[in-house]
Order: C-alpha cells, then structure tokens, then sequence
C-alpha cells in the first residue's frame, strides 16, 4: 500500500479584525465558538501588525473585517490577516466582508479612471483568500472580479419582513430611490405585494455625492413610501428621494438600507428629515451619536452565521435565499 490515510475532521476556525468586534461576537455566538485570539496592533508609523495566538494548520478559516471608516487601515489589516493565514498553513481562507469597500468604483465613467472595486478583489486573492462572503454589494458585477467562490448574501428578507410589519400593506409603496436599484426594488414588491415608483435623479459628474432629483415616476400620492438602497453615505441622495416623495403627496416615508455608512453630513442630515424611521443593518457600526429614535438597526449576524455553517458543511448558500428567488 502506498500513501498515508488519516482520520482527521475538519475544523473551523473564526477570527475577526479590529474594525467592527460587535459584529465578529455576534456571528461566533450564533455559531456556537469562540473568536481565535488574536494579537494585533499599530506600530509607532501606523502599520499594523497580527499574530494569531492559536495554531490554523489544517484549518478551515473564516476571517470577518467590515471596511469602516477608517477604510483603508481596515481593508490593509485584512491583508495582512489572510496573509498570516496563508502563512500560518491554513487549509482554506474565507473572507467574510459585510461591507465591500470600494464596490461604487466598479466601472469607469469617464476615461482616466480606476476600477477600484476590480483591485479590492485582486488584493484578497494574491494575499491568499480563497473565497468571499459578502453582503449586498453595490453592484452584481463585483463578484466577477475576484476569481474564486463569491458568497453574495442578501438582508432584503430581514428588512423587508420587519417593514412589513410596521405598516398596512395595502398603503405600501416600494421606492427605488435610482434606475440602479430598480431589481432590488422589485423583489421586494413581490415580497411585499406592493406596487413600484421610481425616483428619477442626476448625479453631477464633477461634485461628489450631489444628486439633483428631477421627478417620480409612479403614483406615491397619500401612500406610506419605502425607499430602498444598499447604503447611506452622506445621506444626500435618499433625503432629496424623500423629500421629492414627499413634495409628490407621500404620506409617510420609510428608508432602507443595508450599509449605514453615514459619513460626513449624514448625521444632520437624518436628524432634520422629515423621513419617519431609518431602518439599518449592522453591517457596518453606527456611531454613538446617531442613536436617534428613528434609526433602527437590525443584526445581519444570523444571515452570515448560517451562510458560514452552509460553507463549512459543503452545503449551500444559495438555498439560504431559494424562498426569494
């Protein structure tokens, strides 16, 4: 007989980076483990070193790290941490990205421009990932960048069922707040059983997030609106949606998103709005002061804890969603 056969099990391993630890503890206690202890620090000059306190030979590693502000320092430590794993023997390395920094950079616009969403992906494969989990990206297209399995997981069912409770289903109208959300917007129709309106805007190509809103297509009219979106950056784009729903008739409007970035202005801006709640995932973390009554966040932990069992069983992730297709 020639070769070796051995008996061993597979085994998981979950680690997490520094960017958003809440997260990371809830995704580990609805999997029933322990976070890999990890050493990890800035040095004098800002870069960042890790050493992870437990052997991940042979194991099957699933390394989570949202890109939060500030984005470049966490997108550097998850680098660096997948190239600890891949160093460290580790069997496969799966990145669990909630939030997918750089995903509006995912096509060029104008000429002399980066497609940054492209180098993202490249920077996670040469570093020695070998499959992403990711929730929402901003555009489907991404998962094509990386050349590897790409887990695309979605928090429509959470945000849509919790709408869906708040409010009565025959005065409900689902909003796309661009053209590039109109499939998003669909599928919650059909969740929901609402009707569709699109808000038609304009993007100043040479001012960064400033969108003039031209008109709404659809009748919105003494409706309670949801306007839904991937995320909230600024908070421009879904205040001026508003308050063109608004200026239309709306009766009530809701926003969705699943990514609360919520930089910059945003804070005002929600404050002041006449929009009635923000519903949220904590894809992201929200600052301390947005804790405002009408910011409402809804844990993703569950949706990404089940799509990690699924990975590690060789089962699938797609099933997750079968009942939404």
């Amino acid at each position: 007989m020639t070769g070796i056969k051995t008996t061993g099990e597979k085994k998981l391993m979950f680690f997490t980076g520094r960017a958003h630890p809440e997260l990371a503890e809830e995704v580990a206690q609805q999997l029933g483990i322990g976070i890999v202890p990890t050493k990890a620090f800035d040095f004098a000059n800002g870069e960042i070193y890790v050493r992870y306190e437990e052997s991940a030979r042979g194991a099957d590693c699933f390394l989570i790290q949202s890109h939060t502000a500030p984005i470049n320092k966490w997108i550097m430590e998850t680098l660096i941490m997948i190239d600890a794993l891949k160093r460290a023997s580790a069997r496969s390395i799966t990145v669990i990205m909630p939030f997918y920094g750089y995903a509006r950079q995912d096509k060029k616009h104008r000429g002399r421009e980066p497609i940054s969403a492209r180098l993202i992906a490249d920077l996670l494969k040469t570093s020695g990932a070998d499959r992403i989990l990711t929730v929402d990206l901003h555009t489907d297209q991404i998962q094509g960048f990386f050349d590897g399995p790409v887990d695309h997981l979605f928090a429509l069912p959470i945000l849509a069922d919790y709408v869906g409770t708040k409010v009565d289903r025959t005065k409900l109208t689902i909003v796309s707040p661009d053209a590039g959300r109109v499939r998003v917007a669909d599928r919650w129709c059909d969740r929901l059983g609402a009707p569709l309106a699109i808000v038609h805007k304009r993007r100043d190509k040479d001012v960064a997030n400033q969108v003039t809103v031209h008109e709404v297509v659809g009748d919105v009219e003494g409706r309670v609106c949801v306007l839904v979106d991937d995320m909230i950056d600024t908070a421009g784009t879904i205040c001026a949606a508003a308050d063109a729903l608004f200026a239309h008739g709306a009766a009530d409007v809701i926003v969705t998103a699943t990514h609360g970035v919520l930089s910059g202005p945003a804070a005002d801006r929600l404050k002041n709005s006449k929009v009635s709640e923000f519903v949220l995932t904590n894809t992201l973390p929200t600052a301390g002061e947005l804790s405002l009554d009408k910011i409402t966040v809804l844990s993703i932990a569950p949706t990404i804890a089940r799509a990690v069992r699924e990975v590690f069983e060789d089962g699938s992730v797609t099933s997750l969603f079968d009942e939404d297709a």
